[in-house]
Order: structure tokens, then C-alpha cells, then sequence
């Protein structure tokens, strides 16, 4: 498989670094607008420093989008167009009906698309929503994922946050969560935020939390916000609760809140049954980020290889998208947003 790698941040990096390990593809090129230093892995690849050019120029199988979520929608259909299979990051684009649009070109020109819900990879994750399914619903979701950042994380966030707010980037995959718990439609999203920064636009907040209404009676809260301000004091709580019980996640929080690795670390597991058994699952063992990022992209290429069927995965990303730009919405309009 020939691989296009377009986006070359920290993601795009790792993203590149696993089909760089993986035997029967070949990197031809990669892809990022501005001058960038390079993993020492990756420095002998072809550098473009734009899409097109790198598509006529390298005919790819694959093409993995790690750019700025606003370009997301536009390069993942021109890149399908061009002939490849498309692994995107999340979310998926900044509007629906962008998403619905990749999907729907995904859809017409039969080529594979997978968006980079890293969770979804993750042994430990995997766990959590298996035992939240077991306690049965409806459920309470409380999550959130507060994020003290400085220097160049912080320079990362302000460029982030020209277009999409924390709750939207990173909302993503905690509401994708609470979606597969609760494999409920959602009904109705409720938020708030408030920007903490003159460094950020005016009509930018980089505070925001909301509540999301799921037809099962289940109720979702997610809490997001970066810069130097922000508390690392419960800055990464993970609770499910339901009738008969609670799954938490207990540890394996990274001490600095910014930290990639410690976003996706579980740790350690308890599982509260309302009769009194309390247990604890440890996970010692954890994957780490750049070995998430191999699973990421060996799912991609056992799609191809095996025609895997992606059209839940797919509807799965429009509808945490969906739920998180309604709290946006509700956020800017002062509105209940009904879905």
C-alpha cells in the first residue's frame, strides 16, 4: 500500500511513524504547509507542502488527514476522489452536513473511511464500556478532560481554537463513549461556556461543559477547557453510573494535565455494583500513545484488506459530532438545542 500522510503535528507524526513500522506499505509522501522538524524516522520521505500536488504527484492507497479540523471534510473527499482510502483525525469536519458530505462521498465512490477515535483501540476503554453495558442503563455519564496548557501546547490550542472550541475537539470521543454505553439516540443539548483568555477571538471560548438528553432517559456531562488558567485539580473524571451500579476510572491520569499520553491511560478500573461488590481492575500494561496510533492504522489497512463493513463507524462519528456542535450551539445561542 502506497500511504499519504497530509498534517504533521503530533498526530500526524504518529500516525505516519506506524505505517513507517508496518510491513507492505510504503510512506510516498508526506504533507504539511509550513516548515517542519521531523521525527528521525520520517525524514527521508518526499515532503510536499501541499495536498494536490502530493496527490497527482504520488497516486496514494491511503491518505491519512492530520491537519487542522477545518480542511478535514475537504481534503478527505479530495483525497477519495483521487483514488484513496481515507483515514481522517477527529472530528470528523467542523459542520454536519460537511461530515454527512464525507460520508456520503466515501459512500458513492466505495472507498474506505475511517475517523481517528483512538479509544475505540484501546484494550482498557474497550473494558470500561464492555462493564458499563453489563450494569445496564439508563445511565449518568460524567466526563470531562480540563487541560492546563503552556508554551507550545498552549501555541497548539490558540490555532485549534481559530475554528473549533475544546468541547468540540475534544468532546468527540468522551460523547462517542457515552454513545456506545448507552446506544441510545440523543434528544436534546444544553450548554455553556465562557472564554478565559484575551489571546483567543472574541467569538471563541475556551471554557465550555454541556449536558446532552438520550432517548433511553440516559443523561451525558462533559466538561473541556485549555490554557494557563485552567485547574489540574479533577481535571480527568470518567464516571458511569446506572441503577445498578458505577464504573469509574481511578487512575492513570497523567500528572500534566496537556499531556497526549495521559489522555487515553485508564490505569485502574472499579466496578460498583449497588449489592455491595466492589472491584478494582488494574491495567499495568497499558498501550501507549504511538502504539494506539499502530492500532489506529492497522485497523485502517484491515478494512481495505478485509472490506470490512464501516457504516455504523461511520454514522457512530456524524452523531458524537452532532451532539458536541449542538453544545456549541446551545453555547453561543443561549438555547436548549433539540436533535
Amino acid at each position: 500500500m502506497k500511504i499519504l500522510v497530509a498534517g504533521l503535528g503530533n498526530m500526524g507524526q504518529s500516525h505516519a511513524l506506524a505505517w513507517h513500522g508496518m510491513d507492505g506499505a510504503q510512506i510516498v509522501g508526506l504533507v504539511n504547509r509550513s516548515p517542519v522538524e521531523l521525527s528521525d524516522g520520517l525524514k527521508s520521505y518526499p515532503l510536499f507542502a501541499d495536498l494536490e500536488t502530493a496527490l497527482a504527484e504520488t497516486r496514494p492507497d491511503v491518505v491519512v488527514i492530520a491537519t487542522y479540523s477545518d480542511s478535514h471534510a475537504d481534503y478527505a473527499c479530495m483525497a477519495m476522489e483521487a483514488g484513496a482510502h481515507v483515514f481522517v483525525e477527529k472530528p470528523l469536519a467542523t459542520t454536519v452536513a460537511d461530515a454527512r458530505r464525507v460520508v456520503d462521498c466515501a459512500e458513492r465512490l466505495d472507498r474506505k473511511l475511517v475517523i481517528g477515535y483512538i479509544l475505540r483501540h484501546h484494550p482498557s476503554w474497550q473494558l470500561l464500556v464492555a462493564e458499563a453495558r453489563n450494569l445496564g442503563g439508563p445511565y449518568v455519564f460524567r466526563m470531562n478532560l480540563n487541560q492546563q496548557s503552556t508554551g507550545e501546547t498552549w501555541k497548539t490550542h490558540k490555532a485549534l481554537m481559530q475554528t473549533t472550541p475544546p468541547i468540540v475537539d475534544c468532546g468527540v470521543h468522551y460523547v462517542d463513549v457515552m454513545c456506545q454505553i448507552t446506544d441510545a439516540k440523543p434528544v436534546k443539548v444544553h450548554g455553556m461556556g465562557l472564554r478565559l483568555s484575551d489571546e483567543i477571538a472574541e467569538d471563541m471560548y475556551n471554557y465550555g461543559q454541556f449536558q446532552v438528553v438520550f432517548a433511553d432517559g440516559s443523561v451525558g456531562w462533559y466538561e473541556a477547557g485549555w490554557g494557563p488558567m485552567m485547574s489540574e485539580v479533577a481535571h480527568f473524571v470518567k464516571d458511569v453510573i446506572s441503577p445498578n451500579g458505577a464504573i469509574s476510572i481511578l487512575s492513570g491520569m497523567h500528572p500534566d494535565s496537556d499531556s497526549v499520553e495521559g489522555h487515553t491511560k485508564v490505569g485502574a478500573l472499579r466496578i460498583h455494583r449497588t449489592s455491595g461488590s466492589d472491584r478494582d481492575i488494574e491495567f499495568p500494561g497499558e498501550p501507549g500513545h504511538q502504539e494506539l496510533c499502530d492500532a489506529e492504522q492497522a485497523f485502517m489497512r484491515r478494512a481495505i484488506v478485509e472490506n470490512i463493513d464501516l457504516t455504523r463507524h461511520m454514522s457512530d462519528a456524524i452523531m458524537s459530532l452532532a451532539i458536541c456542535l449542538a453544545a456549541d450551539e446551545s453555547i453561543r445561542s443561549g438555547r436548549i438545542i433539540e436533535l
